[in-house]
């Protein structure tokens, strides 16, 4: 006994000492003779049962029959995985049946091969790049390095000869800000103290002259 997996429908192939009525026939409810043509593909378990019901409602068992006759029997066992798909995609979806997977993988080659094509696009471009590219981004690098070292050489000349000037400047600018902040200091101190001797007046606050 050997079996066959084909777009997850299995079709069982039945050996010859196999006893027992085959699939067709445990549904037909007949006996099953010596020679019957679905004996080898219909096993009678389960699976082997509902596949050929599936494939009775569809084609009907004479046409069936007629088909798998006229037929080499080194092709049968594929004609009967293509009747058990097409009648069981028939049976799931009765309007448009197995067409629908195909319109379904259809559109995915459609996909993969818009996407092969762009993949392939950009693989040409990223091919070419290098060969126009390359000589203009080494001269910019080159000139990009040369400015950023003439750049640092300057600020080190310029810091080295202003240092008096810088400190100098400093100085100046600091200290009149911080009489400004000194200057409010005192007036806060002075609003301080003026508004605790007018509420608290039991409160020493202390002199701050």
């Amino acid at each position: 006994m050997s079996s066959r997996n084909d777009d997850n429908h299995m079709v069982t192939v039945r050996g010859e000492g196999s006893g027992g009525p085959c699939g067709a026939c445990k549904f037909l409810r007949r006996k099953c003779l010596r020679g019957c043509i679905f004996a080898p593909y219909f096993l009678s378990d389960h699976l082997g049962t509902s596949h050929f019901a599936a494939v009775h409602k569809v084609f009907g068992a004479s046409n069936a029959s007629k088909i798998l006759l006229q037929i080499p029997p080194h092709k049968r066992h594929d004609a009967v995985v293509s009747l058990c798909y097409e009648a069981v995609s028939r049976v799931s979806d009765p309007v448009y049946g197995c067409v629908s997977h195909i319109f379904t993988l259809q559109q995915q080659v459609d996909e993969l091969q818009a996407e092969l094509a762009y993949i392939q696009a950009r693989l040409s471009v990223i091919r070419c790049r290098p060969t126009v590219q390359t000589p203009s981004s080494i001269d910019l690098q080159s000139s990009l390095e040369l400015q950023a070292s003439a750049d640092i050489k300057n600020s080190q000349q310029l810091a080295n000869s202003q240092p008096e000037l810088t400190s100098s400047n400093t100085a100046s600018n600091r200290n009149p800000r911080e009489d400004i902040n000194e200057e409010e200091d005192d007036d806060l101190q002075r609003l301080a103290r003026e508004l605790v001797a007018k509420y608290l007046p039991g409160l020493n606050f202390g002199s701050g002259d």
